[in-house]
């Protein structure tokens, strides 16, 4: 099913139109991890599909003991890696349920990673599964000048990435979540490491979105007139930029960027900028992302109004 297509029912799967990855997910949870091996493969220099299909194979994984038998059977730079983020996700969800077996299960997704940087050190994927883990330890290096609050911080570690893919989205989106309150963040941090981030990277990127998704972080639905926020004019522009700049470049992707396209029509939809929604939502197609749609309800609900709003088809059993 192509991207720009609805057929009548959203698609929740973070594959969405990358065949060889949602093939890959079918295998692991079968217990197979030869496709898994050739996704990861395919993508050794393409940084950013690279960490996308990892993550999604590591959640696909994270319930099984596929990772560690496909590093047993068969180590190497593929292997190491999932098993990498695996184990970072695995660390995060304990941390998230404050299980005491936490800390135990960071340090073997920290041991882990390190495997797997130095398996394949070009490769920046195994230091972001360092930078979502380090939420959890709360390093505090300085933060570089330009930011108004200099908020501490795993400067180090991002600066690290940096010099592997300067724009690694995946990156940005876990050194951003570093700051978020709910992970021992502050809101004035927050805002000023989203506006760092997004000033410094070009026009065209899709990090031009990383204010959006701080305030999609920062919404209340209790305080006065927060659904009309999208409306104040930085909001604005920061929506109507991405369109104009960064929209454009989505049909040169190799697959359909749904979280970015999911956050940049939230946005325009928020702002009543329904034209410009609409063409983001036809671009996406039948795929669909739970964030930012599930901070405001029910995923499907949320994004059924906004489909409905723009005029565009619905799934018949909405």
């Amino acid at each position: 099913m192509a991207a720009g297509s609805f057929e009548g029912q959203y698609v929740w799967h973070p594959a969405a139109d990358d065949r060889q990855l949602a093939q890959a997910c079918i295998d692991v949870k079968a217990g197979r991890y030869l496709s898994a091996h050739e996704a990861l493969l395919d993508a050794r220099h393409d940084f950013e599909v690279r960490a996308h299909r990892s993550l999604v194979l590591a959640s696909e994984a994270a319930d099984s003991d596929l990772a560690e038998r496909w590093l047993d059977e068969e180590p190497g730079p593929e292997s190491a890696l999932l098993w990498a983020r695996v184990a970072m996700l695995r660390a995060l969800r304990m941390a998230d349920a404050h299980d005491r077996r936490a800390g135990t299960l960071v340090g073997i997704a920290q041991a882990a990673s390190e495997r797997a940087a130095q398996m394949l050190p070009q490769d920046p994927t195994p230091w972001v599964a360092q930078l979502a883990l380090s939420r959890l330890r709360r390093p505090r290096d300085p933060a570089p000048n330009g930011l108004l609050t200099a908020p501490p911080g795993p400067w180090q570690l991002f600066a690290h990435i940096l010099r592997l893919d300067p724009w690694h989205r995946e990156a940005h989106h876990r050194f951003l979540a570093f700051f978020f309150t709910r992970h021992g963040g502050t809101a004035s941090a927050r805002w000023d490491v989203a506006s760092f981030l997004s000033h410094r990277a070009p026009a065209s990127s899709a990090l031009r979105l990383l204010p959006l998704v701080a305030l999609v972080e920062d919404y209340d639905a209790s305080a006065l007139l927060a659904d009309r926020t999208w409306e104040q004019p930085q909001w604005l522009a920061a929506a109507t930029g991405s369109y104009n700049n960064w929209f454009p470049r989505v049909t040169d992707y190799r697959f359909t960027p749904v979280l970015d396209l999911s956050y940049l029509a939230h946005a325009l939809y928020m702002a009543r900028r329904e034209f410009e929604a609409r063409e983001v939502l036809t671009a996406m197609g039948p795929y669909a992302s739970r964030m930012p749609w599930s901070a405001f309800g029910a995923p499907a609900d949320q994004l059924t109004r906004a489909r409905r709003s723009c005029g565009l088809p619905i799934p018949s059993a909405a």
